[in-house]
């Protein structure tokens, strides 16, 4: 079921949901995990935390995934998975995409009319939709990882 969590929240994005809803609802279904809270949780980071152009949305759902994860349920438990997964997933993004910043990943400035304008007429959802499926993809192997090692 991981392998399909990319094509997941592509279908989710497409059907109005928005780049952290997505990437998270994609990454808790993959993991079989159902909350009332998810996407709601995850709706303040969408356009780059509430159009601010900070962090992309779609990396912030990739690392509120990891948490559902690798996330501790105690003061008492260690917070390096989570920290370890999450800096592998920024890392690797920026890597491939040159930034995890949504401003500079859309060249353009969502909280306002010209850059909304500007992102309908360069068609750059479909910069959005490959980030999503890249930034859902990436935590799912993460997480396939640290289950394999687990196993071990």
């Amino acid at each position: 079921m991981s392998e399909q969590a990319p094509q997941r929240s592509l279908e989710l994005f497409k059907s109005g949901f928005f780049c952290a809803e997505s990437v998270l609802l994609a990454i808790a279904e993959s993991q079989g995990i159902q909350s009332d809270l998810i996407p709601r949780i995850a709706t303040g980071f969408c356009s780059g935390i509430s159009r601010t152009g900070g962090m992309c949305g779609a990396v912030s759902g990739g690392i509120m995934g990891i948490g559902l994860v690798a996330g501790r349920d105690s003061p008492a438990e260690s917070l390096e998975p989570a920290y370890t997964l999450a800096q592998k997933l920024i890392s690797t993004f920026e890597k491939q995409y040159g930034s995890v910043n949504c401003r500079q990943l859309i060249g353009c400035d969502l909280d306002t009319k010209a850059g909304q304008r500007y992102f309908m007429e360069n068609n750059l959802m479909e910069r959005c939709l490959q980030c999503a499926a890249d930034a859902t993809s990436m935590p799912v192997s993460l997480i396939d990882e640290l289950h394999s090692s687990r196993t071990i």
